[in-house]
């Protein structure tokens, strides 16, 4: 007989899952009250081994991000290896646009309900694009850049008024790996076969009974009644919990000081130069601070092995190649190094991340993009237009190089090419050294290009496929530590000593994250906005739906 007041661990994912920074007190006051994704994920693995825990009910249908959809399928697979049952449901399948991932997400569980009133939608996958070339013309704008190469098409959107056919190659290819990777996981979910599951894609979308009668779903029922077959599996008097509220038994421990274990570092935001920072835009990912952690790591002698936690669409190379160098002397010192590659871990984003020993990536993040781009935007005639005047007194042949009045002179294009070219031919070198293969192996993978984790997979610019928990289970296995060996930051300032002075620059109060000025800090802002800042290691702004 069931136990009574067993825990039925509940999930809302309806609304996006928070995973607030660990060095930021602020940023992790804010989330209280919302549901966490990091604690859901380890009630996900854990908590189908604890004797308190009868079942899983999760409410499903809302906007999350496909790589959030597959860790999360992950951890709903861990949980069903128990044996313990998995409901999902949903009021409808098709609001907000989310019906795809939603629904590959709750085809990982062992039963589907859908409201009686509800739809289900499978749109398929797909990538908008606004080119903005048109209104720039009217405004009186000119956008100057140097791209390097074919596919490096995140100007392209400000210097074109539609795709070239590299760009159309890449998002086709793109998308077409996203909707392989769904079609494969609502068929293994739902026992069809792929040819199956594409016809019923394009056949949709379907009233609550369609769904039923094609399999989509196993039973129609609102809310209450959900919850009644729920509980009456896991048994009389069951108390249900949001999964992120689980904790595990607690067990005795050596003394944190004397274990081994894996250090944590987040790289997350646009990559700039300085202190990571929070602006009303979002967050910037800040050089001194990733440095900072991954050198900490270096003293720390009980620091195995380090996870470098990448979600980041790239950004500046300069501040780029300060973190690269940073993992580059972890590797070279003999501690495990693992990249787990969140969203986006392209650009920029791959320059941190190619030194490491291993990387792991989801199906669908988005990744490579192993390129450069340069160069400004020259709004001369929009203030000629708008009646603005100004003059100018230099001391230098290119005093004005980067001036926005001006267009670049013959020699200025001439020394941008030539900057681009450089950054380009090192980042290319930086990966193949980092990947342990011959330039002429990688260039033909670089040029700009921006692969799904699938496909970075099969071409060799990742290693495995797997979320955060993956990563550290290698890391782990890798530097020799037991499974429960703990994860820790690699730095922790607390809250109040972040009021004090640095005494130097090795204090980690030096590189703590601040809050940015939403006015007065131009660069950080245009960065979180995903404007050009000079040369950049930065890839397309891709949304798939």
């Amino acid at each position: 007989m069931p136990h009574r007041h067993r825990l039925l661990l509940e999930l809302d994912l309806t609304q996006p899952l928070i995973e607030p920074s660990a060095d930021d007190p602020l940023e992790r006051f804010f989330a209280r009250g919302r549901r966490l994704l990091r604690p859901t994920l380890r009630a996900l693995h854990q908590a189908a081994g604890d004797a308190r825990v009868g079942g899983l009910i999760a409410k499903v249908g809302g906007p999350l991000p496909w790589t959030v959809v597959e860790e999360l399928r992950l951890g709903v697979a861990a949980f069903a290896k128990s044996g313990k049952p998995a409901t999902a449901w949903a009021e409808s399948f098709v609001l907000g646009g989310a019906g795809m991932a939603s629904y590959v997400l709750a085809s990982a569980f062992d039963e589907i309900w859908l409201q009686p009133g509800g739809e289900l939608s499978l749109p398929g996958v797909a990538v908008e694009t606004t080119f903005l070339r048109g209104a720039l013309d009217r405004l009186g704008v000119l956008p100057e850049f140097e791209q390097r190469h074919e596919y490096k098409n995140a100007p392209d959107q400000l210097l074109r008024t539609g795709y070239t056919d590299a760009h159309r190659e890449a998002l086709t290819r793109l998308t077409g790996s996203v909707f392989e990777t769904a079609i494969d996981a609502i068929g293994d979910g739902r026992g069809m076969s792929p040819d199956r599951v594409r016809e019923l894609v394009d056949a949709g979308p379907w009233t609550a009974p369609e769904a039923l009668r094609d399999g989509l779903v196993d039973r129609l029922g609102y809310r209450d009644e959900v919850y009644a077959a729920a509980r009456a599996a896991v048994g009389d008097g069951a108390v249900t919990l949001f999964a992120d509220q689980w904790k595990p038994r607690r067990r005795i421990r050596p003394p944190a000081r004397l274990r081994q274990h894996v250090a944590l570092v987040e790289a997350r935001g646009a990559i700039g130069s300085g202190r990571s920072r929070r602006t009303p835009m979002g967050r910037s990912l800040g050089s001194d601070t990733v440095a900072a952690q991954l050198r900490a790591a270096l003293r720390d002698e009980h620091a195995r092995a380090v996870v470098l936690q990448v979600d980041s669409p790239g950004g500046s190379a300069v501040a780029s190649e300060v973190i690269w160098r940073e993992l580059v002397r972890l590797r070279e010192a003999g501690r495990t190094t693992v990249v787990s590659m969140g969203a986006l871990a392209a650009s920029g984003g791959y320059y941190i991340a190619c030194p490491a020993e291993v990387i792991v990536a989801l199906p669908t993040t988005l990744t490579g993009s192993i390129g450069v781009f340069g160069g400004k935007l020259v709004v001369e005639q929009l203030l000629e237009r708008a009646g603005i005047t100004g003059g100018s007194v230099e001391h230098g042949a290119h005093a004005r190089m980067w001036s926005a009045r001006r267009p670049f002179t013959a020699a200025e294009r001439e020394r941008l090419a030539a900057s681009v070219d450089a950054i380009y031919a090192d980042f290319v070198g930086k990966v193949a050294a980092g990947r342990r293969r011959d330039i002429g192996e990688i260039e033909p993978l670089a040029r700009g290009r921006v692969w799904s984790g699938r496909d970075a997979l099969r071409i060799g610019l990742v290693d495995e496929l797997g979320g955060l928990r993956d990563a550290v289970r290698i890391a782990r296995e890798r530097a020799g530590l037991p499974d429960r060996a703990p994860v820790r930051p690699a730095l922790r300032v607390p809250p109040l000593a972040r009021l004090g002075k640095p005494k130097n620059s090795d204090d980690p109060r030096a590189a703590a994250t601040t809050l940015g000025a939403a006015v007065g800090d131009l660069a950080s802002l245009g960065r979180t906005l995903g404007l050009p800042q000079g040369t950049e290691l930065l890839m397309p702004g891709i949304t798939i739906s």
